[in-house]
């Protein structure tokens, strides 16, 4: 679009036969057509077939290549558009953040959906609606080699005097529009606070704003070019300077913490820099354009146009400009589930006998709380308070909780991809030995809550019975706690994956506070607030401020979480639907208590098909809650796991010649060995 070359002042020494032919400005009406029958000649019948739309589109090269009629209509034809519509939209919206909120750009896309926003037939984006009308058409455009769309718009090889007063005006306003953006993110509190001296971050910014608007100045002056090409190198050091402050500012998240706000700033940033770099290549008068640049803008505003009403990717794009630094402080946080040692695996399963030990107390609580004759909503909320103030207990007192673990370790897994980090290609081998040691790590502690659960809950409830004379459960009641446990009896594996779900979620809010903590400061504001230093000892201000510091997001998981599981009941009450949870070691409490009170009268059969329930809920738990946290931690990245495909080859390789890795911790000679 903006690829155009430009025409080169010693063009007119070229042989006749050499010379490209020069077109009128202004093409007949019928040029939208000829682009729209151009595009339906390539589009595949399937829009993810690639292969068959790079046949089409070579067939359709060759053609033009043989004939040299069609070619100068197709040059006709797009300029034409060129030159009778509005680029400047284009140049400035498409592909770039809204600077409206969250809410407002969703409520938006919402309407959109159903009554599709008018575009005026000038605006350049009209006539990308009308050529790519397909909304799946950017699967194709954006699946074909690049050096295709290379070929064909240089293949084009428009030639256009830069003095045409229509085209000089749009880019000129799109260049003004955007620097004058650029200059105004630029001064947002979000940039300038990470700077002890604010003059460092705002400089860039507003000193690009300053050369180009020198440079439009100029360029209505009359001035000589040379002057304008200085200028254009000098912007372009100017916006580079621009980029570094904003790579600073990523990096130094990682200290300080990040908010929406500020992602969405440094996105939008970004994007219009990018876009800024695109102007000023045509702009500039080396004669020279950067096609492929040119090409990968192309593609976007066809994606973008086609996607532009999809709530589904703006969801999508939107969670995950947060999710990375609530994905790095949870991955930072699984590698103290990750055991290494044989030393390590056995203090692992020592600590989950301990989170054993307390979730058998949870168990018990539970099922008397539901003895207890309360509406659902308090119910759902002493259940809920049961939860969380077990799970808070593991925590304060060092045990584990086996299905707390997939949210955490998931991350740092996904975290061996990382491109953003300092190696750009991971190191396979090491992640195959990070994945043996999580399996071998969620085995100690899987097997360290349940080795004591079923005995202790056991315990626990005959001892309830010998001091009251009452069982906690017999009967009709007794017998629901072993089907509910049953896959084909009850809907255990549907209520496990919401489990999964659960913890995955609470995993995300406890990484979203500890984010916060940073980036709010909040340690800092404590220690400088008054009424906290009045009430407070200095001793007790240090114990205060260092828990929240290292354990706030931890604390709100397990609250958050102790209330998701809590209030599922609840709600699947009130709307009539099949909504609870089914927890591992909560099940496993369950199954005891039941078997205590039928007296176990039992077939051998129910009581192993019980337990194989418990075995697949506990089986879902880490699956869904892994699996979501792995494809959040990826996606935050920017990862794709097809770039990788080279890495399940090696995975089986390493199961196949230490199939016991994954099931026990190798020696200490061979443990520093694979380290």
């Amino acid at each position: 679009m903006l690829g155009i070359r430009k025409r080169n002042k010693h063009s007119s020494k070229l042989p006749e036969k050499q010379r490209a032919v020069v077109l009128p400005l202004y093409a007949a009406n019928r040029s939208l057509g000829v682009l729209v029958e151009l595009i339906d000649k390539i589009r595949p019948d399937n829009p993810k077939d690639i292969e068959q739309a790079e046949w089409r589109f070579k067939a359709q090269l060759y053609q033009l290549s043989q004939d040299r009629t069609a070619l100068f209509g197709l040059r006709k034809a797009l300029l034409s558009q060129f030159l009778k519509t509005n680029i400047v939209i284009a140049l400035t919206e498409n592909g770039i953040v809204s600077s409206r909120g969250l809410v407002q750009e969703l409520l938006g896309k919402i309407k959109h959906k159903f009554l599709p926003e008018l575009q005026a037939p000038d605006n350049f984006l009209y006539v990308i609606n009308k050529i790519f009308y397909k909304k799946n058409d950017f699967h194709w455009v954006e699946g074909m080699d690049p050096d295709l769309w290379k070929q064909f718009f240089e293949g084009l090889g428009i030639q256009i005097s830069l003095t045409e007063p229509g085209l000089i005006k749009q880019l000129q306003q799109a260049l003004q529009l955007l620097s004058y953006r650029i200059t105004t993110l630029g001064l947002e509190k979000e940039i300038m606070h990470r700077y002890e001296n604010p003059g460092d971050a705002v400089f860039p910014f507003l000193e690009q704003n300053r050369l180009v608007n020198e440079y439009l100045f100029q360029s209505k002056s009359g001035q000589a070019i040379a002057n304008q090409t200085i200028l254009f190198t000098t912007i372009t050091e100017t916006l580079h300077n621009c980029n570094q402050s904003i790579h600073w500012i990523r990096e130094q998240r990682m200290i300080y913490g990040t908010s929406l706000a500020q992602t969405y700033i440094l996105t939008r940033l970004q994007q219009q820099i990018d876009r800024l770099f695109i102007i000023l290549d045509v702009l500039d008068s080396d004669n020279h354009f950067n096609t492929e640049r040119f090409v990968d803008y192309f593609k976007m505003v066809v994606h973008n146009e086609n996607c532009k009403n999809s709530i589904k990717e703006f969801l999508s794009e939107n969670t995950s400009y947060l999710a990375y630094q609530i994905a790095e402080h949870g991955g930072r946080t699984g590698e103290k589930f990750i055991t290494t040692t044989r030393k390590e695996f056995w203090r692992m399963f020592r600590s989950a006998m301990g989170g054993g030990v307390i979730i058998s107390f949870i168990g018990i609580c539970k099922n008397l709380l539901a003895k207890m004759s309360l509406a659902p909503f308090w119910q759902g909320f002493l259940y809920s308070t049961n939860y969380s103030l077990g799970f808070i207990l593991i925590q304060d007192t060092g045990s584990t909780l086996a299905t707390k673990q997939p949210a955490y370790t998931a991350n740092h897994v996904a975290g061996s991809f990382d491109v953003n980090k300092e190696n750009a290609e991971p190191d396979f081998r090491n992640l195959a030995i990070t994945i043996a040691k999580v399996c071998r790590t969620q085995l100690a502690s899987f097997a360290g809550n349940l080795i004591i659960v079923f005995p202790l809950t056991y315990l626990l409830a005959w001892l309830y019975f010998q001091s009251t004379g009452t069982l906690i459960a017999s009967g009709e009641v007794a017998n629901k706690l072993l089907t509910d446990q049953q896959p084909f009896h009850s809907l255990a594996l549907l209520y496990a994956c919401f489990t999964g779900f659960f913890l995955f979620l609470s995993g995300l809010v406890a990484g979203y506070v500890e984010n916060y903590v940073v980036y709010g400061k909040i340690a800092e504001r404590l220690r400088s607030l008054d009424s906290f230093k009045r009430n407070f000892s200095e001793k007790r201000r240090y114990k205060i401020i260092h828990y929240l510091e290292n354990n706030l997001g931890s604390l709100i998981g397990n609250i958050s979480l102790g209330f998701f599981l809590g209030m599922a009941g609840f709600f699947g009450k009130i709307f009539g639907i099949p909504f609870d949870i089914r927890h591992i070691t909560i099940s496993a409490a369950n199954t005891a208590i039941g078997f205590l009170g039928l007296n176990h009268q039992v077939s051998a059969n129910e009581i192993w098909y019980t337990l194989l329930g418990v075995a697949a809920i506990g089986f879902l738990n880490f699956a869904v809650s892994f699996g979501l946290a792995f494809a959040v931690a990826l996606k935050s990245r920017g990862i794709h796991l097809k770039d990788y495909a080279g890495f399940a080859g090696i995975l089986w390789r390493y199961i196949k010649k230490y199939p016991r890795d994954f099931v026990k911790a190798p020696s200490i000679r061979r443990a520093e060995h694979l380290s």
